[in-house]
């Protein structure tokens, strides 16, 4: 039996959530990321800011320069995670097995369900029609017999398209595309296969594999054979996270302790919050610290396993005021919550009054942040 894995690839995600709440966007260069003025990076480009060349992890003061009148907006990740999560739910109402791969990427494995839709082609296309009538978003898709081979497949369709790599023509698709296509080759390794003369996954899918594990070690053997098409990675269903982080780079380092202690604040209702979303609670709370000469330094607690923004502030706080030692600005502070337990979703037989009001109070205020955003509301110590 031959496999069908698809792959479906949001388009500029990011951008295309904030079109859903404002279709005045539309049209127009939009960016994700944050003020240009600041150090931040590009999240998210529209198609119409690619065409000046902007592109995502590029400075946004640089993306500025190139597309002065593009339209800068700041990341609401809680609410890209939302959409995210609404997709991943009308996936698995297609495919038995629906692998998240990133908040924007996902994999289906529809092997077999031939029999039951009778044109895997004609469901992918469903697909994208239900995705852009019933949440807003366009997508890219590409249908392929493993995984490598459908991710490829949607980074040609891109934006919006749809393409079918059928079985026995993956390397006339993959041979004269540049290595660039293939993951797990970035620059570094470009740069080292153009050494050696190789281009194309065509010419690295024809390379002698003992020069390529000279050269790469095991990293060789694995080129050429994703050029050569191989892949057979399963298709899997969610796995817990082990871990939620937030991390905040100063537009300027900073050493205000009330800034610093404001921004402590918001990483800890930023963990709390995610954390609460997952039905989970941590038994570590971790805080990084970068200094202005990029020194970098991590300090950790294991704490009652918890979920609340409070407690997680309060050990972050006391960690903070442990590593900051050194009289030098401060560049970049992280907030990272591990040993992550599920939490029994039916509760202990006697729970206390107070952990009750907790949970309650909890549930009121993760309902307005997912309606309104997490700026809607603040602990005390996070409003400076």
């Amino acid at each position: 039996m031959n496999r069908h894995i698809l792959h479906l690839d949001l388009d500029a995600f990011f951008v295309s959530v904030e079109r859903v709440f404002n279709p005045q966007l539309r049209g127009k260069p939009v960016i994700v990321g944050g003020d240009p003025r600041g150090r931040g990076v590009v999240a998210s480009a529209s198609y119409e800011a690619r065409t000046y060349g902007i592109r995502s992890a590029m400075p946004l003061a640089q993306a500025k320069k190139l597309c002065s009148h593009a339209v800068f907006i700041i990341a609401r990740h809680a609410r890209y995670q939302e959409f995210s999560e609404k997709v991943l739910n009308m996936l698995r109402r297609y495919a038995p097995v629906v692998e998240a791969a990133s908040v924007d990427e996902f994999y289906l494995d529809m092997t077999g369900c031939d029999h039951l839709y009778g044109s895997i082609f004609a469901v992918a296309t469903q697909i994208k029609a239900d995705l852009r009538k019933k949440l807003g978003l366009p997508a890219s898709i590409g249908l392929g017999s493993n995984k490598l081979i459908a991710k490829i497949a949607a980074a040609l369709s891109k934006p919006e398209g749809l393409l079918w790599v059928f079985p026995g023509e993956e390397a006339s698709i993959l041979a004269p595309l540049p290595v660039a296509y293939l993951p797990g080759i970035g620059l570094h390794t470009q740069s080292r296969l153009q050494e050696l003369g190789i281009r194309t996954i065509g010419e690295l899918a024809q390379f002698p594999q003992p020069l390529l594990l000279t050269a790469f070690g095991k990293h060789g053997q694995q080129m050429n054979n994703r050029a050569r098409g191989l892949c057979s990675r399963p298709v899997t269903e969610h796995r817990e996270p082990k871990s939620l982080s937030r991390e905040v780079t100063f537009n300027t380092d900073t050493i205000d302790p009330r800034t610093l202690e404001m921004v402590l604040c918001r990483l800890a209702e930023g963990v709390g919050y995610g954390i609460r979303r997952l039905g989970m609670a941590a038994g570590t709370v971790t805080i990084k610290l970068r200094y202005s000469d990029f020194q970098t330094i991590s300090r950790s607690q294991s704490v009652p396993p918890t979920d609340d923004d409070v407690e997680i502030f309060q050990t972050a706080q006391a960690l903070f005021k442990k590593a900051f030692s050194r009289r030098v600005r401060i560049r970049l502070l992280g907030v990272k919550l591990s040993n992550l337990l599920a939490k029994n979703p039916q509760g202990a037989l006697f729970v206390p009054p107070e952990e009750i009001k907790k949970e309650q109070l909890h549930q009121s205020t993760d309902s307005i942040r997912e309606r309104f955003g997490m700026e809607a509301l603040h602990l005390g110590r996070a409003l400076g």
